[in-house]
């Protein structure tokens, strides 16, 4: 065994009722690396993950922790050994300060009756953000950060934990390019301490840039490790599936005719000045920054956001705007940036959550036509070749990928004209990315207008036809997306 690694996995298995999540797997990490851990939704890297933390048990196999086989029982154990892990899904404690949340059950004491000291508590947390180059003031509670302030915050968490591996699982999900740059320093700082980071995420370009070595996952199995430089994408995404993919994204087709969609100096509480124009055919792609004003753009064109100012045409005749129900009335369709919290009924079952936009269609009279609702459903499960047992399943328990086809299954059953995607890739893996970059193509040839807001700069530039650029709430440039760079982008979007 190489004396370097601090963490051997020895063939690992796990199994749940009718599922084996892991398959004799195995992952060696060394001190001071950026191991990656790339996998489809479902290739079971959460629960390798969740066994490293102590929140699974593991059916057989080793876990060997600086040359000692250990078997972590709960988190606690994990965290006192020196394991931490930030979780894509944010659990922080809303109604305390960044302070309290950075130091929850360490809070350094004074005193034989161990009083919390809280001045050292806020000093320390002040010096550790200020060392990592996040401008947070720790006395503010979490429940008024954004989501993207609060990935900060974990990531501080697990750094004042002293750990000696960090697990980041998709740890740029809700985070800006600015702050991707602020974690992507601060993991060249843990680096040199000899700290390993097991990296998981599904953006390649970034991958690209600070892992050191790769590791795949598929079906439960491990695949290879390999040294992050000696991959190119091709190769990667080929290890991923298990398939070649030609390309990841489909030849761009061009627009035709006049606008359908016309937007012209719209003004809400985010944005203003807003104007541009959507053909038949055609995908227009929105980038810049979190917090720049793209997602408020688009849902107040879909009715979701009040319009202070300014004029939206179809076909050449205006329109008025104020609720969804009129955006779908008038043919525009909205897959939401975030499926858990607006775009689905996570209690419900796929068909419901597929066909709720659309109940007038399955009830001729006062009752639902509950034959007529099951048939539909289970025709777009088979055309957006949505992965589920049946369409009764419970959404919930869907991989990511499944349940934004999902989403998409709802959306376009109304058949829409005008079509927004606002993150439609977000959180999944790169099997589900293609097959719905294939869709969104295939819905251009057929006329479509798309509307598509994307953080990842790689899918607007393969995607789009035309890139709107919004800066601080206005658009800041017009690009052609077949001369655009992800530089020129950027360079725009910055402030």
């Amino acid at each position: 065994m190489n004396t370097d690694y601090i963490l051997c996995v020895e063939h690992i298995s796990k199994s749940f009722p009718g599922v084996k999540a892991l398959d004799n797997v195995q992952l060696n990490v060394a001190k001071g690396e950026v191991h990656a851990l790339m996998g489809e939704n479902g290739a079971g890297k959460s629960t390798l993950m969740k066994i490293l933390i102590g929140m699974l048990q593991p059916d057989s196999g080793k876990i060997i922790f600086k040359g000692q086989e250990v078997n972590f029982s709960s988190v606690h154990e994990a965290i006192a050994a020196g394991f931490s892990m930030i979780h894509q899904e944010l659990l922080p404690f809303p109604e305390l300060t960044v302070a309290e949340n950075i130091f929850m059950g360490r809070e350094p004491v004074h005193g034989w009756l161990g009083w919390i000291n809280r001045k050292k508590l806020y000093a320390d947390a002040k010096a550790l953000m200020h060392k990592l180059g996040v401008t947070i003031n720790v006395n503010r509670l979490m429940k008024t950060l954004s989501i993207a302030e609060m990935q900060m915050v974990e990531i501080a968490k697990a750094i004042a934990n002293k750990a000696e591996v960090i697990i980041m699982d998709e740890p740029t999900s809700a985070i800006s390019g600015r702050e991707v740059d602020i974690l992507f320093n601060i993991i060249r700082e843990l680096k040199k301490e000899g700290i390993a980071i097991i990296y998981i995420s599904h953006k390649m370009d970034e991958i690209a840039v600070i892992a050191d070595t790769i590791s795949v996952m598929r079906d439960g199995k491990y695949i290879g490790t390999y040294p992050a430089n000696e991959l190119d994408n091709k190769q990667l995404i080929n290890l991923i599936v298990g398939r070649e993919l030609d390309t990841i994204f489909e030849k761009r087709i061009s627009k035709s005719g006049k606008p359908l969609l016309e937007v012209k100096k719209i003004s809400g509480e985010k944005f203003s000045d807003i104007s541009f124009d959507v053909s038949a055919g055609e995908i227009v792609g929105i980038a810049g920054l979190m917090g720049a004003g793209r997602t408020e753009i688009v849902q107040a064109i879909f009715g979701l956001d009040k319009i202070y100012a300014g004029d939206i045409s179809i076909n050449g005749k205006p329109i008025k705007i104020s609720s969804p129900k009129e955006a779908i009335k008038n043919g525009i369709g909205l897959v939401s940036e975030d499926r858990k919290k607006t775009g689905l009924v996570l209690s419900s079952s796929v068909k419901h959550n597929i066909t709720l936009a659309a109940l007038k269609k399955f009830s001729p009279g006062a009752l639902l036509n509950l034959q007529r609702e099951k048939q539909v459903a289970d025709e777009q499960v088979k055309k957006f070749n949505i992965k589920t047992p049946s369409s009764n399943q419970v959404v919930n328990y869907l991989s990511g990928g499944n349940q934004q086809k999902v989403v998409i299954a709802k959306v376009l059953l109304n058949d829409p004209d005008i079509i927004i995607f606002d993150e439609p890739t977000r959180g999944i893996d790169i099997g589900a990315k293609t097959e719905i970059y294939k869709m969104m193509t295939e819905l251009a040839v057929k006329g479509k207008a798309i509307i598509m807001v994307s953080s990842e700069l790689i899918e607007v530039l393969g995607l789009s036809n035309r890139i709107l650029v919004v800066r601080k709430g206005r658009i800041a440039k017009e690009l052609k997306a077949a001369d655009a760079t992800q530089e020129m982008i950027m360079e725009y979007a910055m402030e």
